[in-house]
Order: C-alpha cells, then sequence, then structure tokens
C-alpha cells in the first residue's frame, strides 16, 4: 500500500525514477480498485458502474502515466519507450539500470543503502 501511496504523491512527477516494486504495486492496486468496483457494481446499475469507472480512470490517469514514465527511466530509457507495447511491458520487468543514469540516482541502491544504516 505504502508504494500505491508514494506513486499517488509524486501524482505528476515526470522526473526521476521508479523501482519495479512501485511500478507492480501501483498496478496492482488499480486493478485490484477496478474489479472492486465491479463488484460493487453488481447490485447497481450499468450507468452508475460506467460513471464510478470513468471517474476512477481520468483521476489515475496523470499518475499512471507519471510512474511509467519513472520506470522507462529507471530501466535507462525515455520516457517516451512507454508508447511501444511489448517493449515497454520488457522494460517494466527488467532490473533498474546500475548506478545514476541522467535522470536520477538508483532509488533501489538508496533504499538497500537506508536499510543497511538502519541495521547498524
Amino acid at each position: 500500500m505504502n508504494w500505491y501511496l508514494k506513486a499517488l504523491k509524486h501524482y505528476a512527477t515526470f522526473s526521476g525514477r521508479a523501482r519495479r516494486k512501485e511500478y507492480w504495486v501501483f498496478l496492482l492496486f488499480n486493478i485490484i480498485i477496478i474489479y472492486g468496483l465491479i463488484f460493487l457494481a453488481i447490485g447497481l446499475e450499468m450507468p452508475s458502474f460506467f460513471a464510478l469507472y470513468a471517474i476512477y480512470v481520468f483521476a489515475i490517469l496523470i499518475p499512471s502515466l507519471a510512474v511509467g514514465v519513472r520506470r522507462m527511466h529507471d530501466a535507462g530509457k525515455s520516457g517516451w519507450y512507454l508508447l511501444i507495447p511489448i517493449y515497454s511491458l520488457i522494460l517494466a520487468c527488467t532490473d533498474s539500470e546500475a548506478g545514476s543514469n541522467k535522470w536520477g540516482p538508483n532509488p533501489k541502491s538508496d533504499a538497500e543503502e537506508i536499510d543497511l544504516i538502519g541495521q547498524e
């Protein structure tokens, strides 16, 4: 849940990098919420489901694009690679580019350094 909220906090931040975990947890929570809306709408009329669905999709559109672009940056590619369907999926599954790149420091190594400091 923290990764989902982290992506929402960076609502329109297209610069920087996003770890695989942040991207995939954000995607997973979106799928869970959409299925939740479907189950909620079973007892409701269809137009009300489409209204709830449309509101959610429009609310989450910019954060989805932003976390996708940051994920492409983490793989060492431009955010425009998000427009290439199969290749962007492959990049979303690949590990972070080691070290810093032109979009910023590796968020994975920063988190591991923080964890190591906390264990000392």
